[in-house]
């Protein structure tokens, strides 16, 4: 009897108590290279850490990439837009939630490149990834976080 008082007992309370707020996932638009399956690997990373994202093919990325502020030496494979922000190349998804929680004033960051061991590269990690921070109004870049 007093498992079964027991049983109905948590039963009610798990029906009394409020459900946590699942997180909604972040969209995010990634403008690729449409010979590029680094992209592709990178998209999965993203989804796998609760990102839902849209891979839009382009053979304009350089422009894209300009134009959201990101200087032509420091672009990376791929251009991302997440929650007001351009993402460029192989980011880990720690720096893009720094980013999104801090919200500083800039258009974005970028990973210049494609370092072998960054998510969505195959290889290992052989040396520190520099983050930047980029605008849009010709500020030269400043780094925004090592990983």
């Amino acid at each position: 009897m007093k498992r079964r008082t027991f049983c109905q007992g948590a039963i009610l309370a798990m029906i009394a108590l409020p459900v946590p707020a699942v997180a909604e996932p972040l969209h995010a638009t990634l403008y690729k290279n449409p010979q590029c399956s680094c992209c592709e690997g990178y998209a999965a990373y993203l989804r796998q850490n609760g990102f839902e994202v849209d891979v839009k093919p382009t053979n304009d990325l350089s422009d894209i990439s300009s134009k959201a502020g990101v200087p032509e030496k420091l672009q990376g494979c791929h251009t991302m837009f997440v929650d007001g922000y351009v993402v460029d190349g192989h980011v880990p998804v720690k720096v893009i939630r720094k980013l999104l929680s801090e919200r500083p004033a800039i258009a974005g960051i970028t990973l210049p490149g494609m370092p072998e061991g960054s998510p969505g590269m195959t290889g290992s990690k052989h040396e520190t990834f520099t983050i930047y921070a980029v605008t849009k109004d010709g500020a030269a870049p400043t780094v925004y976080a090592t990983e």
